[in-house]
């Protein structure tokens, strides 16, 4: 018998299992103002993102294009200073044009900090009771996109929590939904293996040229995706780090490489690029692991499925975050910040199995509604900065 829940139904036909006011600011200099209006609504779904940069970007202006029209969104205010770059008259289109509630106040036109907070304040409240009618629709796991990231790895990481999301991806896939698993610079070294599952051969040579551009990237950088808390957690180098990574995208077939805010076209497993195509510009690819978070929700996932050994506290804006715990001791510290301790198969209390129907069982409790630990405690953290990106071509998807 399939699963199936009530999901938020927007006017393209995609649903969230999310309904939340974003108030997004379009510069550093307007974070504030836009910090104290969603401030103000503690006890309701507003939350706060937004792109620092006072320069332009085609990247962070389509990344908050396909933020902001995520099916967890209801409503959009923007928040723009008035003299950076940003378009926020296209940006506000987009969401216009997704049949959402949207508005953007110009701090330099508005009064100044206190009458830019009264107004957005008062837009807000206007805002939840519209979203608070968006037609309810059933919803099924087919529908759903998943993404996974692991970070703050450990040597446990790779033998508990990776495989245990993998196999949840596993029954997901087989389930219809669609799951995104990263990083092209944590993946050095599996690129054969990675190979022998894509769809079609010109997928594989795809995903093998992604993987050699990325060792290409962070051989410039002179810094590779290798942290000193991982050598401390017990990885030794970036291979053994890949592999432990690379397991937590299961055994289905890979069905395509896409970048951040490319929107998997059907169910299957996808492989985001989150490496910049061309020369070394604006350095590390992701600063922090809510980088790679954002970019799964700008390509259409509900909620992600992060792994981590030594541990992390963080959640996410727009889309929840399930924690998984590879370490049995790191969970006991942290207990409350983290959903399901995969640490239960090192000490021979659970298979990789059923610690993967946990995942899948709780996938499936989250899209109904059921808060995260890291929702339940505020977690809504954000970060988008530059970067720059080429479209893909027909060979990142299959043919069939």
């Amino acid at each position: 018998m399939k699963q199936q829940f009530q999901g938020y139904l927007r006017a393209d036909g995609r649903k969230g299992i999310r309904n939340t006011i974003v108030v997004a600011y379009l510069v550093e200099c307007a974070h504030f103002v836009a910090s104290k209006i969603v401030a103000g609504f503690d006890d309701n779904d507003v939350q706060l993102i937004g792109f620092p940069g006072c320069f332009p970007n085609e990247y962070a202006a389509r990344m908050m294009e396909r933020l902001c029209t995520h099916p967890n969104v209801g409503g959009v205010l923007f928040v723009s200073l008035g003299c950076e770059s940003f378009d926020k008259v296209r940006a506000s289109k987009a969401v216009s044009e997704a049949n959402r509630p949207v508005e953007t106040l110009v701090i330099q036109r508005s009064g100044g900090t206190a009458k830019t907070v009264a107004t957005g304040k008062e837009w807000v409240r206007s805002a939840l009771n519209k979203v608070a009618q968006v037609e309810r629709a059933p919803m099924g796991v087919d529908e759903l996109i998943i993404g996974t990231i692991c970070g703050g790895s450990d040597g446990t990481s790779g033998i508990s929590g990776n495989p245990a999301a993998g196999k949840a991806f596993d029954i997901l896939i087989g389930e219809g939904a669609a799951c995104i698993f990263e990083e092209t610079g944590e993946l050095i070294s599996c690129e054969d293996i990675m190979v022998e599952r894509a769809a079609t051969p010109e997928l594989g040579k795809e995903l093998r040229a992604a993987v050699e551009k990325a060792e290409r990237y962070y051989a410039t950088l002179g810094y590779g995706s290798f942290a000193a808390g991982n050598a401390a957690g017990g990885l030794s180098t970036i291979e053994e780090k890949s592999l432990g990574a690379y397991v937590k995208s299961g055994d289905s077939q890979i069905m395509g490489l896409i970048k951040p805010g490319d929107v998997p076209p059907k169910g299957g497993l996808y492989l985001m690029d989150v490496v910049p195509d061309g020369e070394v510009r604006f350095g590390f690819p992701n600063i922090s692991d809510n980088a790679e978070i954002v970019e799964m929700i700008a390509s259409g996932a509900h909620m992600t499925l992060f792994v981590t050994g030594r541990g992390s506290v963080v959640g996410s804006a727009i889309s929840p975050v399930i924690k998984i715990c590879a370490n049995p001791d790191t969970y006991r510290a942290l207990e409350d910040d983290m959903d399901v301790n995969a640490g239960a198969i090192i000490e021979g209390l659970r298979s990789i199995e059923e610690v993967g129907q946990e995942i899948h069982d709780l996938v499936i409790s989250v899209a109904k509604g059921a808060q995260t630990k890291s929702e339940i405690l505020g977690h809504r953290e954000f970060i988008l900065t530059y970067k720059t990106f080429e479209p893909i071509g027909p060979s990142c998807l299959p043919t069939v």
